[in-house]
């Protein structure tokens, strides 16, 4: 196995496209999987301004028993310690040691510098391809329940308790990260700004469910995590929903839109929209008063999603709904 990797062998160093993930549990399935090993880098400790705040995480495989490169998931500092840290991150796979890296302000490695001064503490760990903790992590990631992981760098194990995002106790050293559900966003329509906050929430990495009450049989022509073609009041029933899902209604068809907003609203969602005319609102919140909806969930409801002033074209639409979403579930992310 390879000791060390240089920046250049870190796979597409040159176009770093892996720092779009932000959640490292998908690569970490495939990882294992194929039963390979992986390093997993937590962002413990930040000094100063930083890119990333503590919890971030990056994970890397090497592929292949011999192989030279090494491919990497997440990021820290947008190319500044990125390579260093898949360095040290093929010696833990080598030897199983886990490392406990500075840069920056302080740091032992005068040669690598933050653009954006500071300092970043970065633990990196081995998993084993057979560890009980990562299949018990990625367990918990399908039945959407939070968990934390708890590690020294050689002991692992995750519960289902909750807390803050990262604990951290430095001698003797040991961190708790944690996990929450996937983002997830399930959109019920067909018409184009439907169809481009459905492919806009893809590309962000949310868990994408398109809904589309007796639609085409064929699926999309661009990935989703799930098509459906049931209503949504039923779909909704079937998924279930929690503070870490977002709902949008864009069928234009309030025998559709109005019973999943209320199953939406019922759930918990974190964000609940729908789509539509302000003529159309007042009626709209007749409707789902008369079906039972309480003012609690009614002042939950999203009637005119988006950002304004962004324009009315479908991505223009679709991109103010998702940055919308992105504010509402973002909270849910630093509660306990």
């Amino acid at each position: 196995m390879t000791a060390s990797i240089s920046t250049g062998q870190l796979e597409n160093a040159d176009w770093p496209l892996f720092g779009w993930i932000d959640d490292i549990r998908a690569p970490l399935a495939q990882a294992l999987h194929l039963g390979r090993p992986v390093a997993l880098a937590t962002l413990y400790k930040v000094e100063g301004s930083a890119p990333r705040g503590p919890g971030a995480q990056m994970l890397f495989v090497e592929q292949g028993e011999n192989a030279p490169e090494i491919t990497a998931s997440g990021y820290f500092s947008g190319d500044c310690i990125e390579g260093d840290v898949a360095s040290h991150a093929a010696m833990v796979l080598a030897d199983g040691e886990p490392r406990r890296l500075h840069y920056g302000a302080g740091s032992p490695w005068i040669d690598i510098r933050l653009r954006c001064g500071g300092a970043l503490h970065v633990l990196v760990e081995r998993v084993a391809a057979g560890s009980t903790a990562a299949a018990d992590l990625l367990r918990h990631a399908e039945a959407r329940r939070s968990c934390r992981w708890h590690s020294d760098g050689i002991a692992q194990k995750v519960t289902a308790d909750h807390g803050p995002l990262l604990d951290l106790a430095e001698e003797p050293f040991s961190l708790i990260r944690r996990h929450d559900p996937p983002r997830r966003l399930i959109v019920s329509g067909g018409d184009p700004g439907a169809l481009a906050a459905a492919q806009l929430a893809a590309m962000a990495q949310f868990e994408t469910i398109l809904l589309r009450p007796d639609g085409p049989l064929e699926p999309p022509p661009f990935p989703v995590s799930r098509y459906m073609r049931a209503d949504p009041r039923t779909a909704l029933e079937e998924l279930g929903v929690d503070r870490w899902t977002a709902y949008l209604g864009a069928t234009h068809e309030d025998h559709h839109d109005l019973g999943g907003c209320l199953a939406a609203l019922r759930g918990g969602a974190g964000y609940v929209g729908m789509i539509g005319a302000k003529s159309r609102a007042a009626a709209r919140i007749g409707a789902l008063e008369a079906a039972g909806a309480t003012a609690e969930e009614l002042a939950r409801l999203n009637l005119s999603p988006g950002v304004t002033g962004l324009g009315k074209a479908p991505w223009e639409v679709a991109t103010g709904i998702m940055a919308e979403i992105m504010q509402a579930l973002n909270p849910a992310r630093e509660r306990a």
